[in-house]
């Protein structure tokens, strides 16, 4: 018997940072994800009707995956084992299932085997776990941060239920600060600090719904004037608060996130939501060159003819980006971004293209027209090749009847915006006039 077994947890809990101290100890101190706790959800029905299975928590850290994963093993009253996928290897795994599958075989009760990080196992430590995860023998729950989609193996995917996490609300946030604030065993009551409005809020603004990282903050700032003014005001705040660091991963969801959102702010004419998207992509150190890139495809995708500059611009900031490089050519990228945005948008070109390429490929292949074939080499015009060509500059306004496909068939249909109304008026009386001429012959 350990007679200091008290002191020395009293001592391990005061080393732990706040945001362990203060994890929530049952449902109802769990803040945030609502759309997965909330009545009538199904992770709730799980929980009520007591059948816990294989399940992958995904989403951002900080939103209380850990936490959830251990209040569902305590509210189920099943064993609770955890095994982090950076430190794990393939002897811990296979220890963990054996003591879960004697665990149950003994005892009746299920083990639930959390694994953060999950992601990070390879291939065949994924493997490991399908056969218990099939019987039952445990209760899987994998945390991650990356999509699951992406980074688990399908057999595992396919006996798993799935649950993204949400970054938590402002108001969550405050609700976990004023709580650790009023706490006397596991917050910070003790220090009798005042936390001025203002300071508090900036605390939330900068968390970014990463609850842990508002916790840290909050901390730093009570510590630091425990011994003094005991009061936190906003320039506290400042100085305690962590410069603002963007998760980015450029293999990741953020990635593809950020750019379909900058992609589609741009199609939808909105030029502060395609900055706005456009700063976030390079304060989170995405290449300019991968900007650049998705600005030229813009360019053509989704203005095209309605505003033929556009892509001049776009080519134009991708070789400013290209030569100048960060810091500045986020000018040259700004000023792209809200000329694309700003332009009249047709994707008729796009589509004429895809509606051609799909002819190429499904229908009998078209010969060329005689009288367009070349003729500039010895034979040719013995075979005829190029005889009743029209030369359309010879006509008055540079336009001639002539057939260029031997068959009927219209891809480019111009909308009626931009320098395509143009375009589409011209391309009407043409095709009229192609009509008359027939019907006369």
């Amino acid at each position: 018997m350990n007679l200091y077994a008290a002191q020395e947890d009293a001592n391990r809990q005061q080393s732990r940072p706040l945001a362990a101290r203060m994890r929530p100890r049952n449902l109802d101190e769990f803040a945030g994800q609502s759309h997965l706790l909330g009545s009538g959800q199904l992770l709730r029905r799980m929980l009520d009707a007591d059948r816990i299975g294989s399940a992958i928590f995904y989403g951002p850290p900080g939103t209380g995956k850990t936490s959830l994963a251990e209040l569902i093993a305590g509210h189920t009253n099943r064993r609770f084992r955890r095994l982090n996928a950076t430190m794990a290897g393939v002897k811990d795994v296979r220890a963990v299932l054996d003591s879960a599958r004697d665990h149950l075989a003994a005892e009746g009760q299920q083990t639930v085997c959390f694994i953060d990080e999950i992601h990070r196992f390879s291939r065949s430590q994924q493997d490991i776990l399908l056969p218990d995860v099939e019987d039952g023998s445990i209760a899987l729950i994998g945390a991650t941060t990356a999509n699951p989609f992406f980074s688990l193996i399908a057999p595992l995917i396919s006996r798993s239920q799935i649950f993204e996490f949400r970054e938590l609300t402002r108001e969550e946030i405050r609700t976990l600060l004023n709580r650790a604030l009023s706490d006397a065993d596991r917050g910070l009551a003790v220090h009798g600090a005042n936390v001025a409005d203002e300071a508090l809020d900036l605390m939330i603004e900068l968390s970014d719904g990463d609850a842990r990282r508002a916790l840290a903050a909050l901390e730093i700032a009570v510590r630091s004037v425990a011994s003094t003014t005991r009061r936190v005001d906003l320039k506290v705040a400042q100085q305690s608060v962590q410069h603002r660091i963007l998760r980015f991963d450029p293999a990741g969801d953020d990635h593809y996130d950020v750019a379909s959102a900058f992609i589609k702010s741009i199609r939808g004419s909105d030029p502060d939501a395609s900055l706005y998207w456009l700063a976030r992509m390079l304060e989170s150190g995405e290449d300019p060159r991968f900007i650049a890139r998705r600005l030229v495809i813009a360019a053509s995708e989704d203005i095209g003819n309605a505003d033929p500059q556009a892509l001049l611009i776009a080519t134009a900031a991708f070789q400013a980006t290209e030569t100048i490089g960060m810091p500045e050519c986020r000018i040259n990228l700004a000023q792209a971004t809200t000329y694309l945005a700003c332009s009249p948008k047709s994707n008729a070109s796009y589509t004429a293209i895809d509606a051609a390429l799909l002819d190429v490929r499904r229908k009998t292949v078209l010969p060329v027209p005689v009288h367009l074939r070349d003729r500039h080499y010895t034979g040719a015009q013995q075979l005829g090749h190029g005889d009743n060509y029209q030369y359309p500059h010879d006509a008055d306004d540079g336009w001639c009847e002539q057939d260029y496909l031997g068959v009927s068939r219209t891809y480019y249909q111009p909308v009626d915006r931009g320098c395509e109304a143009v375009f589409r008026q011209r391309l009407q009386e043409l095709r009229e006039r192609r009509h008359q001429s027939k019907q006369n012959d």
